[in-house]
Order: C-alpha cells, then sequence, then structure tokens
C-alpha cells in the first residue's frame, strides 16, 4: 500500500472531517504537502502510484508565486477521493477550468467521460501534454466558460497564472497582467450534457450559476470554490429555497442553511451543488 492509497482511503472514511477546523483535516494536509513535494518534484518524472487512480507521471510546472505542487493540495484531493468513490454514480463530467489537467487525469480514471476546458493557451498545451502522457481521453476545448458563446478578454495574472480570468471576473487583480482575448463558450449545453461538474473559473462562478436556469442541476451535480463573500451572497440568493441544495466542505458536507455557512475563500474548501438530499459519499 502507497501513502495515495492511504489518503484517499482516509479521506472517503471521513467526509464529516474536512473542515479545515478539525485536527485530521491539519494532519492530513501536512502529511499530504510532504509526499507530494518528495513524488512530483520533477521536471521529468517516473510513475508515481497514486491510490485508486493507478500510476500519474505529472512534471513539475512553474506557474509564477505557485507551482504545480500546489495543485495536491488537501482539498484538491479530498475532490479526487470524491470521484473515485462515485466511479458508479456518474458518467459524463466536464472540468470547467481545468487548468493543467489533474482533475480531468483524476475523472477520466474514475471511468467518467471528460470535457476540459481551459482558455489559456500555456496552460492548455501543458494541459494536453499531461493528458497524452498519462493515457487518459478527454475531450478538449480551448476556451473559457460563460453564460453565452462568443469572445471575451482574458487577463493573465503572471504571478500566479493559476487565478488568470475573464476580465471583470475579479476586481482588483494583483502584479504583472497580461491581456489577450479568448473563446466563451456557454456552459448549459455542456452542464445538461454532464451528470457532474467541476467548476474553478476564478471569480465567474457566481455571475454563471446565477444566470443559469434552476433546472439545470435536475440531473447534474457540481462542486465548485465560491471565492468571495460577495460571491457566496449571490450564490445563495440563488439556491436558497430551490430545491438544489448546497453542501459546505466546512460543514462537513452538511447542507447550508443560513448564509453564514457559505464558504467565502478558497480556504473554506468547496461548495456542492445537487438536487439530492446528501453528497454522496
Amino acid at each position: 500500500m502507497s501513502f495515495f492509497d492511504d489518503i484517499f482511503s482516509l479521506i472517503a472514511d471521513s467526509p464529516e472531517r474536512h473542515t479545515n477546523r478539525d485536527p485530521l483535516w491539519r494532519v492530513m494536509r501536512s502529511a499530504a504537502r510532504a509526499e507530494v513535494v518528495e513524488a512530483f518534484s520533477a521536471k521529468n518524472p517516473s510513475a508515481v502510484p497514486f491510490g485508486p487512480l493507478g500510476e500519474i507521471l505529472f512534471p513539475y510546472h512553474s506557474m509564477g508565486n505557485i507551482d504545480s505542487l500546489d495543485l495536491f493540495g488537501i482539498d484538491e484531493l479530498i475532490l479526487l477521493a470524491f470521484y473515485d468513490a462515485n466511479r458508479e454514480r456518474y458518467a459524463r463530467t466536464v472540468d470547467f477550468g481545468a487548468n493543467i489537467g489533474l482533475h480531468s487525469f483524476g475523472m477520466a480514471r474514475c471511468g467518467f467521460e471528460v470535457r476540459s476546458f481551459e482558455p489559456d493557451p500555456v496552460h492548455f498545451e501543458i494541459l494536453s501534454a499531461n493528458l497524452a502522457l498519462n493515457g487518459v481521453l478527454s475531450e478538449l476545448h480551448q476556451s473559457a466558460i460563460s453564460l453565452e458563446a462568443g469572445n471575451a478578454e482574458f487577463v493573465r495574472v503572471l504571478g500566479n497564472t493559476t487565478g488568470s480570468h475573464i476580465a471583470g471576473a475579479k476586481e482588483d487583480p494583483y502584479g504583472e497582467l497580461e491581456r489577450f482575448e479568448v473563446v466563451l463558450e456557454a456552459a448549459e449545453e455542456h452542464l445538461r450534457w454532464a451528470d457532474l461538474a467541476k467548476i474553478d473559473i476564478e471569480g465567474h462562478e457566481a455571475d454563471l450559476l446565477s444566470g443559469l436556469p434552476l433546472d439545470v442541476w435536475a440531473a447534474t451535480d457540481a462542486v465548485l470554490e465560491v471565492g468571495t463573500p460577495k460571491n457566496a451572497d449571490a450564490v445563495f440568493a440563488k439556491f436558497n429555497g430551490s430545491d438544489v441544495g448546497m453542501f459546505a466542505q466546512q460543514l462537513g458536507w452538511k447542507r447550508v442553511t443560513r448564509l453564514e455557512d457559505m464558504p467565502t475563500s478558497h480556504r473554506d474548501g468547496s461548495l456542492f451543488l445537487s438536487s439530492k438530499s446528501e453528497m454522496p459519499w
């Protein structure tokens, strides 16, 4: 048994303890970081046993002040464990904001049909290479996701390219920036095709969710980062009192019933949206 066998198993067995206030979460975070640095620091890596997802080849890449090692944080491992725990529940997934491909890799290794969306051409090239290196299939889209198809200005944050975004999605982007045009695809068609969505579109989540009809979520679940108090207000207003439940990682994946329950930054973990009565682990 490898370290990753153990941590995936521990994550799946303890969903109520996935909050950053729990000492088990903090221990898992520290242990995972040490193992990730050991396993994924090479630019020309060897295959690493990655628990139930099989072997993975994931070359090291710098992305400004953060790097590809940061993509293996404990909250990301929690989502990968969720995909694994639901191999028989889901069949078609979308990865909105695929970055360099870790979630698309995990989804594909769980047997899901995957559509991956990444607008930054630098990240898209690495995404394509990483998926090919691991022999997994995904339908790749070099595009951003929004309510309507078209084109938009994109802001690349050179100090942290994982924080790059559609212009206007973040009020005060920091540091040195590059701006260029990207293609937009309308989300609704892809969400109606999928039964699970991972949404990480850097500040644009609330605008997207607020503009979509509620019946999109009748047969599609989603996991997302809310990001800011303003976004939390908008998402809560959209779904509160509807048939679509909100389940917060910071509550141990229990249902959100008050605005105060909503995550307001990446430190609070993810939000799960579903018409199901609970988050399935």
